[in-house]
């Protein structure tokens, strides 16, 4: 997973460039969705994608989300980890394993 020293990273980037005011918590989820878009895009006509571009279009959701974690002062792995917590009761190993049923179908 991400270091401190990536988050202190993206926090000068932004920083520096004084985009700060500009990352409201909205901004920053719009702009997830953006990106997860553009990288959506790239499978459009070929499930394949050119993997590349993939790169590069994850690395923009990933960015957006790491900002909006920092802003909601949380960790990403913070945050994983207490969804993974709700998500394992949701899905328990005896009923869920080898299938992509719903929770609530299972």
């Amino acid at each position: 997973m991400a270091d401190e020293g990536l988050q202190d990273e993206l926090r000068a980037f932004v920083s520096e460039r004084e985009w700060g005011q500009f990352h409201s918590e909205a901004n920053l989820a719009k702009s997830i969705s953006i990106e997860a878009a553009e990288l959506l895009e790239c499978f459009q006509w070929d499930d394949n994608g050119d993997r590349e571009r993939v790169r590069r279009e994850l690395a923009d959701v990933l960015t957006y989300c790491f900002l909006l974690a920092d802003r909601l002062g949380a960790s990403p792995e913070e945050l994983m980890r207490e969804k993974l917590a709700i998500t394992r009761d949701k899905y328990p190993i005896e009923r869920s394993r080898g299938r992509s049923t719903k929770y609530d179908q299972l």
